[in-house]
């Protein structure tokens, strides 16, 4: 009997653009990232995309202190690998963006490979009342921002991050993303096999639809040979039938309440296990199997959950 093909699902649990007020779902207290996060491993997810939230307000934060309650309840609950963001800003400095993953060294950090209009300044128009005074101007105030990812930004990360053996997550938000992370892959900053996980459907990126995919993938295969493996994270409505087509190209998925709050047209989801369950059940009806945490770990060639920092 052939193997079945294994898919890694990664869930990202909250990130830095949706807000308190459109979700009653998104967890923002260290509890309750904690809680959804382990949640999201026991339904199926072997990596778990972090980002941190101010406990109070629900505001984004790259602060380290904000990470460190809930990334001990995560190791101590759950073998899933923990991936911490090193965006969750757009005004940021490098540094500053990447103090999280220099601190607690984790077995995979994200690294956005170029600059990009990042803007979802549509969603503020969808509200009339918010539940936090930062909220409505957060978000409007997107429209002006730019997230920036300079060839410098991006060699400045990979060196002060490179004595912990982290591995990247690639994101790659256009075409020309691919050909920048060949670039420095070319100046010796990352070694294969390199994970890219194409980020579709945001505002200043390339649109999430299969044509595009297909581009991506057939883009990478030009540049990357047999060194890479891959992901998709599609934004809205777009998560679960490009994450599920992936599946069937050979890639992994990525699914969670940062890159959508929804679990099917029209309707919030409770959870981002919620979100994991459907795509792991469509992913298995159709044959494939689900990687555990130890199988993404030796796809991916990561250093080992007891090499980290917390």
């Amino acid at each position: 009997m052939a193997r079945k093909p294994k898919t890694i699902i990664t869930c990202a649990v909250t990130g830095a653009i949706h807000t308190p007020t459109m979700s009653d779902a998104l967890p923002y207290t260290y509890d309750q990232i904690a809680e959804q996060a382990i949640a999201a491993a026991e339904a199926g997810a072997a990596i778990l995309h972090l980002h941190a939230r101010n406990p109070e307000t629900g505001m984004p934060s790259i602060d380290p202190d904000d990470f460190a309650p809930f990334l001990r309840r995560i190791k101590q609950s759950t073998d899933a690998v923990v991936n911490i963001s090193t965006g969750g800003s757009l005004t940021a400095t490098i540094q500053q963006r990447i103090a999280p993953a220099k601190t607690f060294s984790p077995e995979m950090c994200s690294m956005n490979m170029g600059s990009l209009n990042f803007s979802f300044h549509g969603l503020a128009g969808r509200y009339s009342e918010w539940k936090f005074d930062w909220e409505r101007d957060y978000v409007a105030g997107s429209e002006g921002n730019i997230f920036r990812n300079t060839f410098k930004d991006i060699k400045e990360a990979a060196e002060t991050l490179a004595p912990d053996r982290i591995k990247f997550e690639h994101e790659i938000y256009d075409v020309g993303h691919l050909y920048n992370l060949r670039a420095m892959m070319d100046q010796g900053h990352f070694a294969a096999p390199i994970f890219l996980q194409f980020v579709m459907g945001i505002l200043g990126g390339i649109g999430a639809d299969v044509e595009n995919l297909v581009f991506l993938k057939r883009t990478a295969d030009k540049l990357f040979g047999d060194q890479y493996r891959w992901s998709v994270l599609a934004a809205g409505a777009a998560q679960i039938p490009l994450a599920v087509t992936a599946s069937q190209m050979g890639g992994h998925v990525r699914v969670g309440l940062e890159d959508s709050l929804f679990i099917s047209r029209g309707e919030l989801a409770t959870s981002n296990a919620q979100q994991v369950a459907k795509v792991r059940r469509i992913i298995e009806d159709l044959g494939n199997a689900v990687a555990t945490p130890d199988e993404a770990r030796a796809i991916l060639a990561l250093k080992g959950g007891d090499q980290v920092r917390f």
